[in-house]
């Protein structure tokens, strides 16, 4: 049956400030948006993978703590889109602010001494953050979110092109890949929002595993997990090379990258 209108569901009417193309219940009576929400599992399965494997490598803790904010907007976001209730949103939405700061530290944090902590920039990213959260709470408009979102996210590149331009130009690979990856996520966002009555129509005139391919919001999380979780693998490749450990990419099952690390002491 091919896909339809918007249904009722078990979660009722949304409450969210918004409400994707993604038709809703058509999948599933039990989730609102159904390939929007299991395309978080990209956000969620890997970090696991990541943090336990930083921490038998013995790593930082803000390493640990990127994985564990990447999980955080992928659980968040997995309610959100199953849900389409309004607290559920901002279990999505604000989360991402949040992990991006973890981002932003540990990026601009690559070349300091081994355990070292920069209160300043934590002060400045913890003060971000409540900053944007009380303002959200009290004026949900969507565009605010997004616009300190992408803040954070152009602050991020800017030191990402700065390492692999004069400090690690071989890191060019991993980090180009990253930003390409996001950026054809963005762009994807941006034609589930602004074509969207048409690829309703068009989802109308296909078989429904044939449809599934053009829910491009989905594709979006897929896109932009792969894109933060490569940008992390980034970071922690520079930082891990700085302090003069032997970081080495490897394939599981020879395709998803994970990033093993040899201290000194094992050399």
């Amino acid at each position: 049956m091919a896909p339809a209108g918007d249904r009722a569901g078990y979660w009722g009417p949304p409450t969210s400030t918004l409400d994707w193309c993604e038709e809703n219940y058509v999948v599933s009576h039990y989730i609102a948006e159904f390939w929007n929400t299991v395309s978080n599992l990209i956000f969620i399965l890997p970090p696991i993978y990541g943090a336990i494997q930083s921490y038998k490598d013995g790593l930082e803790k803000r390493y640990i703590a990127a994985y564990m904010g990447l999980m955080a907007v992928g659980l968040g976001s997995w309610c959100f889109h199953m849900t389409l209730k309004y607290e559920m949103q901002l279990l999505d939405e604000l989360p991402m602010i949040y992990s991006c700061c973890v981002f932003v530290y540990c990026l601009y944090e690559c070349f300091k001494y081994k355990n070292t902590v920069n209160y300043p920039l934590l002060f400045l990213l913890g003060s971000y953050s409540i900053g944007v959260t009380v303002v959200y709470l009290n004026w949900k408009q969507p565009v605010f979110h997004q616009v300190m979102y992408g803040t954070l996210v152009v602050v991020i590149v800017l030191r990402s092109v700065y390492i692999v331009m004069w400090v690690y130009p071989w890191l060019r690979g991993l980090g180009y890949t990253s930003l390409t990856v996001f950026l054809m996520g963005f762009f994807l966002w941006n034609v589930d929002n602004i074509f969207c009555e048409r690829l309703r129509g068009l989802r109308n005139q296909l078989p429904p595993v044939v449809s599934a391919v053009t829910q491009f919001h989905a594709w979006w999380h897929i896109l932009t997990g792969l894109g933060s979780y490569l940008h992390i693998l980034f970071s922690l490749y520079s930082r891990t090379l700085y302090l003069k450990y032997r970081p080495r990419v490897k394939f599981l099952l020879g395709i998803w990258p994970v990033l093993l690390v040899e201290s000194p002491k094992k050399q």
